[in-house]
């Protein structure tokens, strides 16, 4: 009896190590084939390019396309948050290994990492309340004003840039969008410098709180940046991203995150 009941306890223990290999398996990353896992890092409050989902999940077009990327070229991929400002360190340090959070692929920027090929052109616009009938371009701006801005962006060289040249009183930075959005709906700040597919989004989720005038102040485009000298992985980036932009899945995401008209 004992002998049996021995046996049993064994062929439980099996399957529970089985079960739990399997669930530990199991994440919101990518999945390939080489067993490699690259950690990807991200400031998810830049929707629809990288934001959370209602349980608190990383996901956005910059994760889907990661995953897209990973699929194709047989690696794996684990997303992690950072602030904006706090990325580019994160691939310095060693701590991740990849950034997707719709970053501009500036020359600034190319002195410190190495980008692939950008993925979407975007550009700053400035947003204001709802119901602001003053200020209807940056041209409006005025030296008694404040402008904010997401820490560690493009936006923020903008917005320094119009306070060095006292064309605004001053320029209040933020380290996430939602901040500097609600600031601007409170009263707080008088408007916000911000990439304008964002901006978009933010007004699409929150309809009447604020409203782009004017054109964008700069242009710019995307990419996905690794530690400098990486190249082995900046190639299968590189390679990735222009299968899935070929097969059709780059602008199947482009739809689904509504983004094929921004």
């Amino acid at each position: 009896m004992k002998n049996w009941i021995k046996k049993i306890s064994i062929v439980c223990m099996a399957l529970i190590m089985v079960v739990g290999v399997t669930a530990c398996g199991s994440s919101d990353s990518g999945s390939g084939d080489s067993g490699e896992v690259y950690t990807v890092a991200t400031e998810p409050t830049f929707p629809p390019f990288d934001t959370t989902d209602e349980e608190g999940n990383i996901v956005g077009f910059d994760m889907d396309l990661m995953n897209a990327i990973a699929e194709d070229q047989g690696f794996s991929v684990e997303f992690v948050s950072y602030n904006f400002d706090g990325l580019i360190p994160a691939l310095q340090s060693g701590n991740a290994d990849i950034v997707a959070a719709g970053m501009w692929a500036s020359d600034e920027r190319k002195a410190e990492v190495d980008f692939s090929e950008t993925y979407f052109d975007s550009g700053v616009v400035l947003a204001v309340a709802d119901d602001n009938n003053t200020i209807n371009s940056v041209e409006d701006l005025t030296s008694d004003m404040k402008v904010a801005y997401q820490v560690g962006t493009s936006s923020m060289d903008v917005a320094q840039q119009l306070e060095e040249e006292g064309k605004i009183a001053e320029a209040v930075g933020f380290d996430k969008v939602n901040d500097a959005v609600q600031a601007v709906n409170t009263g707080a700040v008088d408007a916000l410098l911000n990439d304008k597919p964002v901006t978009l989004e933010y007004m699409n989720q929150q309809p009447d709180i604020i409203k782009i005038v004017g054109e964008n102040v700069t242009t710019e485009s995307y990419g996905i940046a690794v530690q400098k000298g990486n190249t082995e992985l900046l190639d299968k980036i590189n390679a990735g991203l222009k299968n899935v932009q070929e097969d059709g899945t780059f602008d199947e995401l482009l739809e689904k995150w509504g983004l094929a008209e921004k």
